[in-house]
């Protein structure tokens, strides 16, 4: 399966990508930025591609990360120049590299 094949996911993990990838497009985010974090969303709120079947309970939706879109960011980050938040951005990911192990 190549990366990215979407195959493996529900017709419901497929709409949900849809609708949130909606969203970031009206808050003025590029399609392919959008798509992918559409579907980093539905990962973190699913664990992942999952087709139907089998017996058994499933697993709970973490709805956490469809929560929080509203509330990241806002007027304050939008309101600091390109510039600044572009250091930033180099800053924390120096960081999270620093960190991974």
């Amino acid at each position: 399966m190549p990366r990215g094949d979407k195959s493996k996911y529900t017709d419901k993990q497929k709409r949900q990508a849809e609708h949130i990838e909606e969203g970031y497009g009206e808050r003025g985010i590029g399609k392919e930025e959008a798509e992918a974090r559409a579907w980093a969303t539905v990962n973190k709120m699913t664990g992942g591609g999952k087709k139907p079947g089998g017996s058994g309970v499933g697993k709970k939706m973490n709805k956490a990360p469809a929560r929080k879109g509203g509330r990241k960011g806002g007027a304050a980050a939008a309101a600091r120049p390109k510039a600044a938040r572009k250091v930033s951005a180099k800053k924390a990911a120096a960081t999270r590299r620093r960190n991974a192990s």
